[in-house]
């Protein structure tokens, strides 16, 4: 039997597994997969527990039904862009949770298919990889709204696309579809729709298999030099010690020069690290 809380929640963030993949599924949708206060809250301890989880190695996000996300629930409007420490509607849960997102340490994808509209794009923008079927429109509308989008969307938009790009779409709130998305390098790939489930399972799979101590140093690397390339000499060197203590490269040439498919054991930064 339901509680009264369960009755009246409207959307959640449901989680199916397969093997080490993990799918976070935007589960709204009667509303296209609006995001509420609620779900966005549900982002960081969330993420907080796939992160605890050795068996993940890789989190794909999708919205659950025929669409990603239409943006935050404009009738929550106020309350989601909130931000309760400082008073200020300057971002709030939105960016809490597109930032628990964003500063996750292992590879996420942003399967898109349908609408990915206003803080829905936020949720893909702040995925590693963005793949959208060929069927998936794409829209930043604050300018529709009356309503500064959040300062970690407009950073996070122009590092992606560009200056110009930016101003385009936060402008003109205008709807586009995948293949100019792609085109204004929002998306690693455009897959038709017929298949687009089947590559983003394979895609997934795929990375899964390969060393996660090269995915997920390379990825702070990224990250690092992206935001401005602070401390970049001393993320490279801790991840060179890592590598080196991890065994990971062993095992990749004694597979390669076998003809064999490896099978890496890393699944979390040596605590010896720390001491160095």
């Amino acid at each position: 039997m339901k509680t009264a809380r369960e009755e009246t929640v409207i959307g959640s963030l449901q989680v199916e597994y397969d093997g080490p993949v993990a799918t976070i599924v935007l589960d709204n949708a009667r509303r296209r997969n609006a995001m509420t206060k609620d779900m966005w809250q549900q982002f960081e301890p969330l993420l907080d527990r796939l992160a605890a989880d050795a068996s993940v190695k890789v989190v794909v996000v999708r919205g659950a039904g025929e669409n990603f996300s239409a943006g935050a629930d404009i009738s929550d409007l106020k309350d989601i862009l909130h931000d309760p420490g400082t008073g200020r509607h300057d971002g709030g849960h939105v960016t809490a949770g597109e930032n628990a997102l964003a500063s996750f340490h292992k590879p996420t994808i942003a399967a898109i298919d349908g609408y990915c509209i206003g803080g829905g794009w936020q949720i893909a923008g702040a995925c590693d990889i963005r793949i959208a079927s060929d069927r998936s429109t794409f829209g930043i509308t604050p300018a529709k709204v009356g309503i500064v989008y959040p300062l970690s969307g407009i950073e996070r938009l122009v590092r992606l696309a560009g200056p110009a790009t930016a101003k385009y779409l936060l402008f003109s709130g205008d709807f586009i579809p995948a293949a100019e998305a792609m085109a204004l390098g929002l998306l690693a790939r455009v897959v038709p729709q017929t298949s687009f489930w089947t590559e983003v399972t394979e895609f997934a799979g795929r990375m899964a298999s390969r060393s996660q101590l090269s995915i997920q140093a390379m990825k702070d690397i990224v990250d690092v030099i992206s935001a401005g390339g602070y401390r970049l000499g001393e993320t490279n060197a801790e991840w060179q010690r890592e590598m080196a203590l991890s065994g990971e490269p062993e095992i990749g040439i004694e597979a390669f020069l076998a003809k064999q498919t490896p099978e890496f054991k890393w699944t979390g930064r040596d605590s010896r690290l720390l001491d160095l």
